[in-house]
């Protein structure tokens, strides 16, 4: 197949009557009906996109703690690994995971020969880098790059969101309920990248995007583009290197306005 084709096991309530548990049945229904649909034969990577169990995602950089009846890891790689030597499935990856979640199934993968885990695709971006605490030396070194999604933060570091603006059309515009990129926080950070990159003749979102990519646990950014000029930026990105003024100026901004979006 020329096509790469990424899937993730999403939990959604409208979805197998609301059981939408990460276990054997589940998944293998999840898998057979994207196959169906897709008109193939396998899936490249598979994501599991959420954990089954309740963890600090969204807005919450702290962590509580919820006993809960949840579907063993062990229950969850099982069936991936048994689909991966059956051929239905390539790759297999994890979405918005803790590192805790990450390197259990690692262990998992490594103790009974299964299927590892080869990608994660968490949030990252200038307004979020939680992913650097803990996660991203496990990127490193395991070698499970992140797919960062959201690296230009819903549009918010593009700056078309400065001085209260909604254009029509656009994210915010749309969801205003999306609170993550909207706090006052939120607000006062984007304010502070665009004027640096302005200052060294940069396009926001360029910038923003390229020190994503440049981060060494990076294996891909998720982007998204209204326009065909934003595409075209977008990718041009991938070949700018920030200079080290520019870098030490991120820096600085993120020191005054840590994390205002996790």
């Amino acid at each position: 197949m020329l096509a790469t084709k990424v899937v993730g096991q999403a939990r959604f309530s409208y979805i197998r009557g609301g059981k939408h548990c990460l276990d054997r049945r589940n998944i293998t229904e999840a898998v057979e009906g994207s196959l169906r649909r897709l008109c193939t034969d396998y899936i490249d990577l598979y994501q599991l996109h959420w954990p089954d169990r309740t963890t600090n995602i969204f807005g919450e950089l702290g962590y509580r703690h919820v006993e809960e009846k949840s579907v063993p890891l062990e229950e969850t790689l099982e069936v991936l690994d048994d689909l991966v030597r059956d051929g239905k499935i390539r790759t297999i990856g994890v979405s918005n995971e803790t590192p805790w979640g990450l390197m259990r199934y690692l262990q998992l993968a490594e103790a009974r020969g299964w299927a590892r885990m080869q990608s994660i695709q968490n949030p990252y971006s200038l307004l979020n880098r939680s992913f650097e605490v803990g996660l991203a030396e496990m990127a490193i070194r395991e070698r499970c790059g992140l797919l960062a999604y959201s690296p230009l933060a819903f549009g918010t570091l593009s700056g078309k969101y400065l001085d209260g603006n909604r254009p029509h059309g656009a994210r915010l515009t749309l969801f205003p309920e999306f609170c993550r990129y909207t706090n006052p926080r939120a607000q006062v950070a984007p304010a502070a990248y665009v004027a640096l990159a302005g200052a060294h003749g940069l396009a926001p979102a360029a910038m923003a995007l390229a020190y994503v990519s440049s981060r060494p646990f990076v294996t891909s950014t998720i982007i998204g583009a209204t326009t065909e000029a934003q595409l075209q930026g977008d990718i041009e990105s991938a070949a700018l290197a920030l200079p080290e003024d520019v870098l030490e100026g991120i820096e600085a901004i993120h020191t005054e306005h840590p994390n205002p979006s996790p």
